[in-house]
């Protein structure tokens, strides 16, 4: 059910109002609550947590539409605004639509424009919350998470939710750009950053495109998370798609020496999942840990410029699914004996 706010100094409106949208009312579509100015409205939407839309006019006495609007958009940014006004001149639509105002509608009142209005302003609304919803449930932000974080985020359910630790069976990502180091030691520190965000930028798309998580960034290299149905082959159809992303770059004017390439390892399996650091300090980073974290790092470390390196466990779980050429036998930092690896080519 959508809840709007009627402000308006006409005391007839509210009647009007309830008469015109008395059938979304009973079928509890609508539910409306009605202010005489804007530091009414203020008032009411403190105890209204919940509203939605507020329909405004712009001259009330004590506080004037437009100032509402004002107040609305520090104070509310998730509110959406519609000015319902007999004053329609340009001077004062432009004022209300730089105040944030979603839409202006003139009085008197045509209830068929004004239903559509609102329809239209719950649909926005809608997706808003929903995006909203999305950015607090992505595994990215978790990186970020502490006290201040977790309680924004709302419900103690959620709370709990995000600090639980446990082991999961996943995919990791790494992926590093080549010879990045090099430039970085030569050039300026803004056209460092700035590409190095650019090339970033390519591959977080690829990353969010398959449902996939950034576990952090590590100096020119990204650290990816797969979980659910088919996370490794899901893990490896980013990484072709990152590696053939990268190649097509331009190259940039005044680095013509430089060619953007990407070395990257995947592994699969179990590993533990949960918020580490150090709290004294208040940063925790809700990431994972485990044997086959640190072989996925070994084995993108062991992949040469443009190739897509995995071991032989997840040769034989995607040899039915992509073209894997044999590299050899290699022996990888801190694991004993050899290991067989694999590029996966396409």
């Amino acid at each position: 059910m959508a809840k709007i706010l009627v402000a308006d100094d006409e005391t007839d409106l509210e009647a009007l109002i309830k008469q015109k949208f008395r059938q979304k009312i009973r079928e509890q579509q609508y539910e409306f609550v009605f202010a005489v100015n804007g530091k009414d409205a203020l008032n009411k939407i403190e105890q209204h947590a919940d509203i939605d839309i507020v329909l405004s006019d712009i001259n009330m006495p004590e506080m004037d539409g437009l100032t509402l609007l004002g107040k609305l958009s520090e104070s509310s940014p998730l509110i959406k605004s519609v000015i319902v006004s007999a004053y329609g001149d340009m001077e004062n639509i432009r004022t209300a639509m730089n105040k944030g105002a979603f839409d202006f509608i003139t009085k008197p009142i045509n209830f068929d424009d004004l239903s559509l209005t609102i329809e239209k302003t719950i649909v926005q609304v809608s997706q808003m919350r929903q995006t909203l919803k999305a950015i607090k449930e992505n595994n990215i932000l978790k990186m970020y998470v502490d006290e201040t974080v977790l309680n924004f985020m709302g419900s103690r359910e959620f709370e709990s939710s995000l600090i639980a630790n446990e082991t999961i069976d996943a995919t990791i990502v790494f992926i590093d750009i080549c010879r990045f180091t090099s430039i970085s030691e030569t050039e300026p520190a803004d056209a460092v950053v700035n590409m190095l965000n650019h090339y970033f930028d390519v591959i977080v798309k690829e990353i969010i495109a398959q449902d996939g998580h950034v576990d952090k960034f590590m100096g020119d290299a990204v650290m990816a998370v797969f979980t659910g149905p088919f996370h490794l082959d899901r893990a490896i159809e980013v990484s072709i798609a990152v590696k053939t992303q990268i190649n097509n770059l331009p190259e940039i004017s005044n680095l013509a020496s430089f060619v953007p390439q990407v070395s990257i390892g995947i592994n699969s399996g179990e590993m533990i999942s949960g918020n580490i650091g150090a709290a004294s300090l208040r940063r925790l980073d809700y990431t994972v840990i485990g044997d086959t974290v640190n072989t996925a790092q070994r084995l993108q470390t062991a992949a040469k410029p443009g190739q897509v390196v995995i071991n032989e466990t997840c040769y034989e779980k995607v040899k039915q699914s992509f073209n894997c050429q044999f590299i050899g036998e290699v022996s990888l930092k801190n694991k004993s004996g050899m290991m067989k690896i694999y590029e996966v080519t396409g």
